[in-house]
């Protein structure tokens, strides 16, 4: 269908070799887009460009520094001339009792999470705005609702993601630059098979809640990523969309 064709389009997806970014990814890859790959880990990022078609490409990224997003922002207008789309993906996390962290351990959270989607959303905006029109898509969590006893930081980045997405859908409107929020729910990645070793009984305490009976995969995020992405959702911004299976609905 014409109205989700992403042909033509570049999007920058942050930690786009793993995951959930690697699903997304794939999603706007198979409507047409040429994919970036926006990461620090070479070897993963260049196996993954090879599903995404000959045009994509990976630039060694690091979010947390906001030089880094804008010389990755410059390399993809030099390479391709424009950029369309930007997924905010990449993310980390450090679970331990909320007593018990220490101030580099916070900040390093949300310097990647919280920061890193603001460093690369500014770094974007100028080549939206000349060309007339953008997609950002924030990638937020179940904890930008709950919170998180185990993984305070984490759960306060991906709030402060949502509010993120709000400000900057009501500044950049204007420019005809959509920002919107996916609120994934249990995933099935690495970061939560890590989870499921640490937090005992995590595993069926999501699977009784799910009202679905299973958790997510990165691929069931594909369709929302391209709908967020293609004109189809021109006059959605400021949206926070779970994707979860039912489990923020679940009593």
């Amino acid at each position: 269908m014409k109205l989700f064709d992403l042909t033509g389009r570049v999007a920058v997806v942050t930690g786009g070799n793993g995951g959930i970014g690697l699903g997304m990814a794939q999603g706007l890859a198979a409507a047409g887009a040429v994919i970036v790959v926006a990461a620090r880990d070479i070897a993963k990022s260049e196996a993954a460009v090879t599903r995404f078609g000959p045009e994509s490409s990976f630039i060694a990224t690091d979010v947390a520094k906001e030089e880094s997003c804008r010389a990755m922002a410059a390399t993809v207008l030099e390479r391709y001339g424009r950029l369309d789309i930007l997924v905010n993906n990449s993310g980390m996390s450090i679970r331990k009792p909320a007593q018990d962290y220490t101030p580099s351990e916070w900040r390093a959270v949300l310097e990647v999470n919280l920061n890193g989607a603001f460093y690369c959303a500014q770094a974007a905006y100028p080549a939206m705005k000349q060309a007339g029109h953008g997609k950002i898509i924030n990638i937020g969590s179940m904890f930008s609702i709950f919170g998180a006893s185990y993984a305070a930081p984490y759960a306060v980045s991906k709030g402060g993601l949502v509010q993120l997405t709000k400000s900057l859908a009501a500044a950049w409107a204007a420019d005809n630059i959509q920002v919107n929020a996916v609120l994934p729910g249990w995933i099935d990645t690495q970061l939560t098979r890590d989870a499921r070793r640490e937090v005992a009984g995590l595993n069926e305490r999501i699977l009784a809640r799910t009202p679905a009976g299973r958790w997510g995969t990165p691929e069931d995020l594909a369709g929302i990523a391209v709908f967020l992405a293609s004109s189809g959702s021109d006059f959605v911004t400021g949206a926070a969309i779970p994707v979860d299976g039912g489990f923020s609905c679940a009593g």
